[in-house]
């Protein structure tokens, strides 16, 4: 297909908004953050471990094509690692696009808890009381997915099951004209629409939230999550 050439620019804003002439999309119509992980600097992100296991939790970048990030626990039953972006930066606001996206994979989709999605920064990202993200419990290979504020969640159960060592990609969006314009969010796994939440009561519209991804040991050995890339935008 050949490529579409826009010789004088393209615009996303209204007549009378001051980039209007502008030919170039607004670069702050949205707040975002992606990265695939060519780099990791871990000052940038606030690290949770538990180390019981007599050795210590990694997390430092793999070789693969486009990037990853892989974060290994020690090797104690209940031994985690978990990270979160510092500053959390990122609302829901009603009436405002939210999106999320995210791909990586774990080594054991049983023998293991993991969380990935947005919360608030917390020492317990399993339990945490206010987010929107995909999370799984040991002792299962489905995934589920959590609308939660003040520790009450909505949930969509069993939105996925995974498998060892392959790669999933997750995503969500809080669409505002969704459910005939009350808003909605649309859980998708493998680029496919599998759920669509119309209940919000539970969306954490009182707290800032941050991208949160960990895993923890369903057993005593070291299990490990390997991050593709994570994406998180809101519409200002």
């Amino acid at each position: 297909m050949p490529t579409t050439h826009f010789r004088n620019g393209v615009s996303n804003q209204i007549p009378g908004n001051p980039l209007f002439e502008y030919p170039y999309l607004d670069p702050f119509k949205y707040y975002s953050y992606a990265n695939d992980f060519f780099t990791y600097h871990a000052d940038e992100w606030t690290i949770t471990t538990t180390e019981a296991g007599g050795g210590d939790a990694t997390e430092a970048l793999t070789s693969q094509a486009g990037g990853a990030l892989l974060i290994t626990n020690d090797a104690a039953d209940n031994d985690l690692d978990f990270l979160q972006l510092k500053g959390e930066a990122f609302k829901y606001v009603a009436g405002k696009n939210l999106f999320f996206k995210a791909k990586f994979k774990v080594s054991d989709a049983t023998q293991s808890d993991f969380v990935m999605g947005l919360g608030i920064t917390d020492t317990t990202p399993l339990d945490t009381t206010d987010g929107i993200f995909f999370i799984k419990a040991d002792g299962a290979a489905t995934m589920d997915h959590l609308i939660e504020k003040n520790n009450t969640a909505t949930t969509n159960s069993s939105v996925a099951t995974i498998s060892d060592d392959t790669f999933v990609t997750v995503a969500f969006h809080y669409d505002p004209t969704g459910n005939g314009g009350n808003g909605s969010v649309r859980i998708f796994i493998d680029d496919a629409l599998v759920a669509e939440e119309t209940t919000l009561t539970n969306i954490p519209d009182d707290e800032e939230l941050t991208i949160s991804f960990g895993i923890q040991n369903g057993e005593a050995a070291a299990k490990s999550m390997t991050i593709d890339y994570v994406f998180a935008a809101v519409e200002r």
